[in-house]
């Protein structure tokens, strides 16, 4: 275990899922900001912080991809969107395949025994990140809102893309090039 990595992990899940994060902001930032928490920050740090669980964890960078992929763009779709924020049930189901998903990715990539095939993977998340957050910035209407009883807010969707942008797509982008540097370095360097 690395409690460096752990703690920071566990202490972002607290904060997403116990703080009144509503209170503060409604809607669609804030189911996004929890979202690209799980993925792109709380996973990463979990899985350095308990390379056993990274272990138990790791499938092939690609179906890693392929597998968060899924989960990531079947919870923007319309209708289980607003499942998830209108059933606690479906909330729950929402933010575990999240934070399995994401966990999935990261051991994966990270503990694949090919860095350019981790950095492959990352490079894959951070184009459908990059992909699904441009989407949500430039639809010409609320795709949520006949699905969660709320009036249509574009601005608050555009928000939403935008934080997914702002960290999913640099977080990926930057881990994949570093495993590229590090498949890069010299023998020696490694």
């Amino acid at each position: 275990m690395r409690p460096r990595y752990l703690l920071p992990g566990l202490a972002l899940l607290a904060l997403i899922w116990l703080l009144p994060l509503e209170s503060w902001a409604a809607g669609f930032p804030v189911h996004m900001v929890r979202h690209m928490t799980l993925v792109a920050l709380a996973a990463p740090l979990i899985v350095l912080g308990l390379p056993g669980l990274a272990v138990l964890l790791a499938l092939s960078p690609l179906a890693a991809a392929a597998l968060e992929f899924v989960v990531v763009w079947a919870w923007h779709l319309p209708r289980l969107h607003g499942a998830a924020r209108t059933d606690g049930v479906a909330f729950a189901a929402e933010q575990a395949s999240f934070l399995i998903a994401g966990l999935m990715v990261w051991a994966g990539c990270l503990g694949a025994r090919q860095p350019l095939a981790g950095a492959g993977g990352l490079l894959l998340t951070s184009m459908h990140m990059t992909l699904l957050g441009a989407l949500l910035v430039l639809a010409p209407r609320d795709l949520y809102a006949a699905f969660c009883g709320t009036p249509p807010d574009l601005t608050a969707q555009q928000l939403g893309g935008m934080l997914m942008l702002a960290t999913g797509t640099p977080v990926y982008l930057v881990a994949g090039l570093a495993l590229t540097g590090r498949a890069l370095a010299p023998e020696e360097a490694v």
